[in-house]
């Protein structure tokens, strides 16, 4: 008895890679070609190929600085929509950097290698990891990871945003079904992140009981979010 062998999905991971990255003029100047491979390889079902297709011709056609305005505002304010993986599992936690140091060496043993400016968390690197991978062990991969791409896709579609038809896509490759989970509610960017008044007193959230070393605390600068995506593939 002959065994199926699992559809190919490189192409289409990749396409999804993509389009889950920051939308420079890089980006948008080979949509047509994204749109042309998804539809090659056929490896997502026809409502969800139509999704993602008017996705692409919305990054076509809208105005490229609210198109990049939108994607910081969805993806870099807020956790519930954050696209590195281990915001949702460790937070800042120390233990993000051993799952770090492992998720890369996952990578160096298939012979890849990230440039400086790519953390082994963010989704469209695991995308595309996943696209050099036989179909098979892609899609055990994509399943490992379905839990957070879940939630992520939850929080897209409470937001009603396109880009929650990418998710949707990545879960079915994964061989889930793209269901909605609950999200909780997040507290304000400016509660969550705002740094302490000069003189005004500390938070006791996160720190040690009085008289014990007291951790240092990394506040974001959010005046980096959006140059942080300069350099794309």
């Amino acid at each position: 008895m002959f065994k199926t062998q699992a559809p190919t999905m490189r192409l289409t991971l990749r396409v999804l890679a993509h389009l889950l990255r920051y939308p420079d003029a890089e980006l948008r100047a080979h949509l047509g070609e994204l749109a042309d491979a998804l539809q090659l390889e056929a490896a997502v079902p026809g409502h969800r190929q139509d999704e993602l297709q008017a996705l692409i011709r919305r990054l076509q056609l809208q105005d490229a600085l609210q198109t990049e305005s939108d994607y910081v505002e969805l993806f870099d304010r807020g956790r519930s929509t954050a696209l590195h993986l281990f915001e949702h599992v460790h937070g800042d936690s120390r233990d993000r950097g051993p799952a770090m140091i492992d998720l890369i060496q996952t990578y160096e043993q298939a012979g890849l290698y990230l440039g400086p400016e790519e953390l082994p968390d963010h989704l469209p690197v695991l995308l595309e990891f996943a696209s050099t991978q036989p179909p098979q062990q892609a899609r055990e991969f994509l399943a490992e990871i379905a839990h957070i791409v879940r939630k992520i896709f939850s929080a897209l579609l409470q937001r009603e945003s396109p880009y929650a038809s990418v998710l949707a896509a990545v879960l079915e490759l994964a061989g889930e079904k793209a269901e909605a989970v609950p999200v909780p509610a997040e507290p304000p960017m400016d509660e969550s992140w705002a740094e302490p008044e000069v003189f005004g007193g500390c938070s006791t959230e996160g720190q040690s009981r009085p008289g014990q070393v007291q951790p240092v605390r990394i506040v974001r600068n959010a005046s980096s979010n959006a140059s942080s995506h300069g350099v794309q593939p």
